[in-house]
């Protein structure tokens, strides 16, 4: 499940990073879990017990000061079979945001489909989708960079045009007004809004199954009456999406293409 992070300076966004408060040092280590190397970063916290989470930073430990390293140790011993399968649970969910060759055959995510990258040389630059493949046309075919920029800039053209105007569809529903929206590139949040009323969302909405797109941007017009996470704040999701809760849930599987 995505994590949300409540009001915070008075703001309120839909995140994948959850916040550390209270964390004092961190540090990187290593541990032999269930037959696997493990990577993981400790953080000493204001907290009374060891606590563990699994996400696309991979896993992170908190634990109180006065815990010896051999107790946080032997505390992730005892959770070794959670902690590898939960593991191997974020792994299977990376999916590329973007190729790492631009070049023909290459997958990208567009709509919630993994399609064929299929660039061609031409005179003029074009993009467009169908089923199967993102076609490109570009007078440097052969340049990676040149394809890369231009796909980029459709994509994030693509997510102006059918992510944003979704906004006023919502916010007509709770309020008089339009509240600005723009995109972000936000490697930590798939949206965000302030105290002032102004939305952000990210252009990788635009990669998402539209119904997962259509959740973000509600949770978001949400936060227009309720700045926070309160069970009103849920009413008002609620209402703006009925079974909205089956979307929530379904936003984890896409989380890792925050990192990307």
């Amino acid at each position: 499940m995505d994590r949300e992070r409540g009001r915070e300076a008075g703001r309120a966004g839909l995140t994948g990073r959850p916040p550390g408060r209270g964390d004092l040092v961190s540090s990187a280590r290593r541990i032999a879990l269930a037959g696997e190397t493990v990577d993981y970063r400790l953080i000493r916290a204001r907290r009374r017990t060891i606590g563990m989470a699994v996400d696309l930073d991979g896993l992170t430990v908190r634990a109180p000061r006065w815990v010896s390293l051999r107790e946080i140790e032997e505390a992730l011993t005892e959770r070794a079979a959670w902690i590898v399968r939960t593991l191997a649970e974020w792994r299977s969910r990376q999916r590329e945001v973007l190729p790492r060759e631009w070049r023909t055959g290459a997958p990208i995510l567009y709509l919630g489909a993994e399609l064929r990258l299929a660039v061609f040389p031409s005179r003029s630059t074009a993009v467009r989708a169908d089923l199967f493949d993102l076609t490109v046309l570009h007078p440097a075919a052969q340049e990676e960079r040149a394809v890369a920029d231009t796909v980029a800039r459709w994509l994030r053209d693509e997510a102006a045009q059918r992510v944003l105007p979704r906004v006023a569809r919502y916010a007509r529903l709770v309020t008089d007004a339009v509240p600005p929206v723009r995109l972000s590139n936000a490697r930590s949040e798939w949206g965000s809004c302030n105290h002032k009323g102004e939305i952000r969302l990210n252009w990788r909405l635009i990669q998402l199954p539209p119904a997962l797109a259509d959740y973000v941007v509600a949770h978001e017009v949400a936060h227009l009456v309720e700045l926070n996470h309160s069970r009103r704040f849920w009413a008002l999701v609620e209402s703006l999406m009925p079974g909205h809760d089956a979307h929530r849930r379904a936003l984890e599987d896409w989380t890792a293409l925050l990192a990307a």
